[in-house]
């Protein structure tokens, strides 16, 4: 294990470098650039298509397999989860209050980048040997970018297909059993059964079962954390001024040691506000597309700006939530890191109840996260293998899940980094070349025409 270790440590810190950094920033800032920041401007209209893509149009049926809105829960099942409590708590803990900061302005660029996903995959998805529709990037480097760039979507498939085992499936175990052991005593093994066993009922349903669950958890789940959140927020309104002082200060002048907190220079802030940033929105990791190539639309522009709310919706709202109920309590300079860190916040201001909140409220993300990345993990598995290969793809991640929640956590989150990052690398690639689809098709559709399916847009 620690041969292991060290082996991940030295790829995170080549993956998670400076390249990495300029990959998604730059490409993200570029897709917003040519999209005359758009996806900011556009957020009104993207919160009413989510309301009218309750359910899809009679017309439309015939090309998906879920509601637009079920399409955004069924990504949002995915992108809030335990990042969105241990993730920002652990980008505070080794960035300081400079890494929201950063986190902030990956969601920001990053909702030109999952517009851009979502409309790339509509645009060029496929229907399988099952009859269901299916996309992502895998699908839209080999239809978009030709035949030759094949290997590069053969790589994605991989690196996603095994990236769904760490930050889609054993980093969410292993914090839920972390939390409740802390909270109510219960054996990690134990944990691990129970969710193993809900999760399995809902993932051999396929696609439709998980999107079903997802379009009614994730709205009560997402809503009852912010309203806790904000709970919190009012009882230390003093110190919010405080918090934001600190955020917005260190995110360009490093951060002192401080009780059990280490200090932290402003590179540290960077990467850590980047990297957990995309943890949690997964903006330019390629995952969320997977998802909304199976919605019931004709219009890879209308999914799009659904799409590009889910960004929104995971970090500038649920994180933010999170990070400064942390910065606005005693805790964050306490040592301690990851969902303790934040139930230690929310137990600071709700005293005997903050705790279970949180525990709570990581289970349920924890759940829908991994009944997600079950659908990414195994599309990317059909891509390689075929059809077939979904079965068994689906029985071994299960029972991944028991693994995950009795694995020790650093090296789950290590290596949960590691191919977080490589699954990003050829989405990254293929968003930059086909930018110019992305940008036709935007400028057609808000000028009013109609694109057909097998148009040649160029590239």
């Amino acid at each position: 294990m620690d041969a292991l270790t060290n082996f991940f440590s030295a790829v995170e810190g080549v993956v998670w470098g400076p390249l990495m950094l300029v990959l998604l920033l730059g490409v993200g800032f570029y897709l917003q650039l040519g999209l005359k920041v758009m996806p900011i401007r556009k957020l009104g209209t993207g919160f009413k298509l989510l309301w009218q893509g309750r359910s899809a149009s009679e017309s439309d049926q015939k090309e998906g397999e879920v509601s637009p809105f079920n399409a955004l829960m069924t990504s949002l099942s995915a992108t809030i989860g335990t990042g969105n409590i241990a993730g920002v708590a652990t980008a505070i803990f080794l960035g300081g209050p400079g890494a929201v900061f950063w986190m902030w302005i990956t969601a920001l660029v990053g909702m030109a980048t999952k517009f851009s996903e979502a409309v790339l995959a509509v645009r060029y998805r496929e229907v399988d040997e099952a009859g269901d529709h299916v996309g992502g990037p895998m699908y839209y480097i080999r239809n978009g970018l030709g035949r030759k760039w094949a290997w590069l979507g053969g790589l994605f498939a991989f690196f996603g297909g095994v990236a769904a085992f760490g930050i889609g499936n054993t980093v969410q175990s292993n914090s839920v059993a972390d939390g409740l052991s802390e909270s109510l005593g219960m054996p990690h093994w134990l944990t691990g059964v129970i969710i193993m066993l809900l999760a399995g009922a809902v993932i051999l349903g396929g696609i439709k079962r998980i999107a079903k669950v997802a379009g009614k958890l994730v709205p009560i789940m997402a809503i009852a954390y912010i309203i806790c959140g904000l709970l919190v927020l009012i009882i230390n309104a003093d110190q919010i001024g405080a918090a934001l002082g600190l955020i917005f200060g260190h995110a360009f002048t490093p951060v002192s040691a401080a009780g059990g907190f280490a200090g932290a220079a402003v590179a540290k802030a960077i990467q850590y506000g980047v990297a957990r940033g995309v943890f949690s929105n997964e903006a330019g990791l390629g995952s969320a597309p997977i998802a909304h190539a199976a919605a019931q639309t004709k219009n890879p522009v209308r999914q799009g700006l659904v799409a590009m709310l889910g960004t929104f919706i995971d970090t500038i709202v649920v994180c933010s939530v999170t990070a400064l109920a942390i910065l606005t309590s005693a805790e964050w300079t306490s040592g301690e890191t990851g969902a303790t860190l934040t139930a230690m916040a929310f137990d600071g201001a709700l005293p005997g109840v903050g705790q279970y909140v949180v525990s709570f409220a990581l289970a349920v993300f924890a759940f829908t996260t991994i009944l997600g990345w079950a659908f990414y993990g195994e599309k990317c598995c059909e891509y390689l293998f075929g059809v077939a290969s979904i079965k068994v793809y689906r029985v071994v991640y299960i029972l991944a899940i028991l693994a995950g929640a009795i694995a020790p956590l650093n090296f789950v989150w290590l290596m949960a980094s590691v191919f977080n990052a490589l699954m990003a690398i050829p989405n990254l690639i293929a968003l930059a070349l086909l930018s110019p689809v992305v940008f036709k098709l935007s400028r057609d559709y808000f000028a009013g025409k109609t694109v057909l399916p097998g148009e040649d847009l160029g590239r």
